[in-house]
């Protein structure tokens, strides 16, 4: 028996399944669903008891969080547990939405009395899978006591961005540290790319930069995984990357901003899944740059 809130995790991928096992590891009561069932099953050998459809794993939980694919899977998902949700339930919206549907989310929230929190999460695999997430988060503060401890069992920090998550001040902050994380990404493929059809060394170049204000961990993690063909199982996949990209470049747009790099960016990715990469590490966009798959 415990104290600790019932927790619903809805959407069990790469994220969302590294989420739950750590709150099961924390002591939380954790029911997990997943469009694809199969998915979610290996979460069984955990003690998160996985459920056939939304209403069932949401019946009589304290904290809802879903962690889908985009804001348009999160509202339908919601929408097949409404049902079975109880009012005051909390609800910690963790999934990548962007902006423009982030009122369409709290409005469904204040239909059905839920407490809503904005709260995407900053990471890949391995910081979900150690419990080392950052969490972005805002919503009210009457509420916080029940949805925080949720947030410790599977991030290392919380940064609080607002009060109001209809506001989506937490959503907004996530698109502006994912244009840095994809743009780099997207750079780190072209550096390999030129240094291909130039014939030069591109370990050279990391020597060349070795220590000094170019160098970065985050280059030469991304560049080793094309370098070592270890681009599955995926951090954080191409598709989930374009879907990404795209929010942030209509997110400029509608703040009257012009984005070219984003927009290149969500371009690369897009091509880099048409290719056949979309299910691998972001990192495949290097492929965007060869109309055929490069030699070597």
């Amino acid at each position: 028996m415990t104290d600790k809130p019932t927790v619903s995790v809805l959407g069990t991928g790469i994220m969302g399944a590294a989420m739950a096992r750590n709150l099961a590891r924390a002591g939380f009561e954790v029911r997990a669903w997943n469009r694809t069932r199969e998915k979610a099953e290996p979460l069984a050998a955990n003690g998160i008891r996985v459920t056939e459809t939304p209403a069932e794993a949401v019946e009589g939980a304290d904290v809802v969080l879903t962690m889908l694919f985009d804001g348009n899977a999160a509202l339908e998902t919601m929408g097949e547990a409404a049902p079975a949700l109880r009012p005051g339930t909390v609800w910690a919206q963790c999934t990548t939405v962007g902006i423009e549907l982030i009122a369409d989310l709290a409005a469904f929230a204040g239909e059905h009395e839920l407490v809503f929190y904005d709260a995407p999460v900053l990471g890949t695999r391995q910081p979900a899978e150690a419990g080392q997430l950052t969490v972005l988060a805002a919503g009210p503060e009457q509420g916080r006591e029940t949805v925080t401890p949720v947030f410790d069992a599977v991030g290392a920090r919380t940064v609080w961005t607002g009060t109001d998550g209809a506001e989506g001040s937490a959503s907004r902050l996530k698109l502006v540290a994912n244009s840095w994380v994809l743009t780099a990404t997207a750079a780190a493929g072209e550096v390999l790319a030129l240094s291909q059809a130039l014939g030069a060394d591109p370990q050279d170049f990391f020597e060349l930069i070795r220590g000094g204000p170019l160098d970065m961990g985050y280059l030469r993690a991304k560049a080793t995984l094309v370098l070592d063909g270890k681009l599955t199982p995926a951090s954080f996949a191409v598709s989930t990357a374009a879907k990404d990209a795209r929010l942030i470049v209509q997110a400029a747009e509608r703040g009257g901003v012009r984005l070219d790099l984003a927009a290149a960016t969500a371009e690369r990715l897009t091509r880099a899944a048409a290719q056949g990469h979309a299910d691998e590490d972001m990192a495949a966009a290097y492929f965007a740059s060869f109309d055929e798959k490069p030699a070597g």
